[in-house]
């Protein structure tokens, strides 16, 4: 029996939130820019939480203390970070990877493992693939991925983070060892610096010396187990699935560029989500029955308002009629909107439940 290969691609942002500012405000590409605490002139306190690739030239990195970077880059562009952005932009973007593959298993807000095994043929389809989706996502988020096309999830990770930023990195099965051994250890996924430090002391350097090291030596030091998987991370081996979690709900939010007390201008944001939304769940084959209704004052205060119904007629001007009557029994009038959102959740999936049609 044939057992056909897997393809899996990991695809991670790049610089998410500088990427993130720099879509929302273009003015800043090709400029030094550090999201993080406010530097205040060099005396600041916190810590860098990203900066853009121009900003790393200076040295400057994720974790480091404001104060420093701004000794290394006094002439930065620096802000503060906006998360309910960085979420929005993150969900966005899931939305236009699920269009490729649905089997996908998010593992932080800017990276994502993807299974593509009965999406595409071969590898070569893959890379096409791949720079199809970081095309579409260029095109309508305006921030760039770094792809990385391997038979596992470990090789993938790895290969993601060989090129970037916005690269297509391929290892195919028989490229991996060739690709994973000459690089140092400590560029291992999986291995620490002080694991690599320890490895180092035993005369392994790199991540074909630890494949090839005695492994009854190296269980002597870490134990059999840990041995055991750090010769098979040395060899590219990694057996653990795409583990694709069931779908609970889609949603979609938007932060006013300047908060909003204009009816007008909040009705017609709530009908161009609704309209994206169930474009989406009609793509996807699925419907609701629960809707849930978002709303942030500009003093950070928030409200949700849900409701849940027995069957729901996808058609967006009676959706919105609803998603209206919720707005309106949670929305005092005399405040502004910093942020509002809608999310549709019980949801059904129709490509297995034919009885369900009557809903479209």
């Amino acid at each position: 029996m044939n057992v056909k290969r897997r393809i899996i691609f990991h695809v991670d942002m790049d610089a998410f939130y500088a990427s993130v500012e720099e879509s929302l405000n273009p003015d800043y590409r090709g400029k030094p820019l550090i999201v993080g605490a406010d530097p205040k002139g060099g005396k600041g306190r916190g810590v860098v939480l990203t900066a853009n690739y121009e900003a790393r030239k200076f040295g400057i990195h994720s974790g480091m203390p404001i104060s420093k970077a701004y000794k290394l880059c006094p002439d930065g562009i620096y802000v503060r970070p906006r998360f309910d952005k960085y979420h929005e932009f993150s969900q966005r973007t899931i939305e236009i990877i699920r269009k490729y593959s649905r089997k996908i298993q998010r593992v932080s807000i800017d990276e994502a493992y993807v299974d593509v095994t009965n999406v595409v043929g071969d590898f070569q389809e893959a890379e096409k693939l791949a720079r199809k989706m970081q095309s579409e996502i260029w095109k309508k988020l305006g921030i760039t991925c770094s792809i990385g096309i391997g038979p596992n999830k470990l090789v993938a990770k790895m290969a993601s983070s060989m090129n970037k930023p916005n690269k297509v990195t391929v290892v195919e099965p028989d490229k991996v060892r060739e690709f994973l051994h000459p690089l140092p250890v400590e560029k291992m996924y999986g291995i620490g610096p002080k694991t690599a430090e320890r490895l180092r002391e035993l005369g392994i350097e790199t991540v074909g010396d630890l494949a090839n090291f005695d492994a009854v030596k190296l269980a002597e030091v870490f134990g059999k187990n840990m041995a055991y998987y750090f010769i098979m991370l040395a060899n590219g081996q990694d057996y653990s699935e795409v583990k694709e979690e069931a779908r609970k709900s889609i949603g979609r939010e938007i932060t006013f560029e300047e908060d909003a007390d204009s009816i007008e201008e909040i009705l017609k944001e709530l009908s161009s989500i609704v309209d994206d939304l169930i474009r989406k769940v009609k793509e996807e084959q699925l419907t609701f029955r629960t809707i849930t209704v978002k709303l942030r004052y500009s003093n950070f205060e928030t409200h949700t308002k849900s409701k849940t119904f027995n069957s729901i007629a996808l058609d967006p001007k009676k959706v919105l009629k609803k998603v209206e009557e919720l707005f309106f029994t949670i929305y005092n009038g005399g405040q502004k909107l910093r942020l509002i959102g809608v999310r549709f959740s019980n949801l059904i999936d129709l490509s297995s439940q034919r009885t369900l049609l009557e809903f479209i």
